[in-house]
């Protein structure tokens, strides 16, 4: 295996931007019951829009503020009016958060509709911590008492989604998020797919080729086919093996990717091992995410038993 070295960990709290940042002096804070409920009667001239938050997968994600209840939430813009594929998608993503709004996992869906233009809207939960990238980049690496935490929340979260037959297909630190009360979840289902049942091959290759499996990556020498299940797993190794060290573990630091470089690293390279300061129950535990065999790589399940997700987590 190829031996990774690690970044200094700062176990710093994620540090929002300076806009972002709250007062000293506490404020009255808006009561639960007046968040938007899961309706379809939000419009967006009942919204305001704040500032741009980020883009994914062909969409544009703002802050905004919604006048009826005076709460801030997410809203994302899926541009696919003159485009059926897009638009097809983006339906099938306000499907999945609507059905995932049970799981306290994955971001609340509160409403969907359509714009004039065709382009479709779904209003989420704003996280006031950002992404686990942004995260990364402000704050350093994680250490393994975060990392359980952010395992732990995200593992019961695609468990929820798997028992529902949907996949994600796009578990990476940048479609993870936290907020200031210590809440992990996952966003952004813009490539998820809804199987028909548990058993069911994937043969979608959207998303993001550098967290993808080895099966996904190369599809052709897996028959077009393969276990969207255990694709997310693969994905999500990756995501805590990257918070760990620093940046993408697969490539050498500071290396930019490209398609050469990922199939190499992803396909027939030896999966990464961890640096000597990663303790045992961590170790295997990214290497029953990680095997090359999608066989053979654990579920969600399993993975909610492992030694390292069972552990707990200290105060940080």
């Amino acid at each position: 295996m190829a031996l990774i070295r690690r970044r200094h960990p700062n176990l710093r709290l994620p540090i929002l931007e300076p806009t972002e940042r709250k007062p000293h002096f506490s404020l009255p804070l808006v009561p639960p019951t007046t968040k938007p409920t899961t309706n379809d009667d939000i419009t967006i001239d009942d919204l305001e829009k704040l500032v741009v938050l980020g883009h994914g997968n062909g969409g544009t994600i703002y802050k905004v503020y919604h006048k009826t209840t005076s709460t801030t939430c997410a809203l994302k813009i899926i541009h696919g009016g003159t485009d059926v594929t897009t638009h097809r998608r983006a339906l099938v993503e306000a499907s999945i958060l609507r059905r995932a709004t049970n799981c306290p996992h994955v971001v609340n869906f509160y409403s969907s509709f359509e714009m004039p233009t065709g382009d479709v809207a779904i209003l989420m939960e704003y996280m006031d911590g950002g992404s686990l990238e942004t995260a990364l980049a402000v704050n350093g690496t994680f250490s393994e008492e975060r990392l359980v935490t952010v395992a732990r929340d995200v593992l019961d979260g695609l468990a929820y989604l798997h028992a529902q037959n949907i996949v994600h297909l796009d578990i990476k630190p940048a479609n993870i998020l936290i907020n200031t009360q210590g809440e992990v979840k996952i966003t952004d289902f813009g490539v998820s797919k809804v199987m028909s049942h548990t058993l069911e091959m994937c043969n979608s290759y959207v998303g993001t080729c550098a967290y993808m499996s080895p099966e996904r990556f190369n599809s052709d020498a897996y028959g077009g086919e393969y276990n969207g299940f255990a694709a997310d797993v693969w994905s999500l190794g990756l995501t805590l093996l990257e918070l760990y060290v620093g940046y993408f573990p697969l490539l050498q630091e500071g290396q930019r990717p490209n398609w050469a470089t990922l199939m190499c690293a992803i396909c027939f390279d030896e999966p990464p091992s961890l640096p000597e300061t990663a303790s045992p129950e961590f170790r295997n535990f990214v290497e029953c995410c990680l095997k090359k065999e999608s066989s053979e790589r654990w579920t969600t399940n399993q993975l909610l038993n492992h030694p390292f997700v069972c552990k707990n987590p200290k105060t940080y």
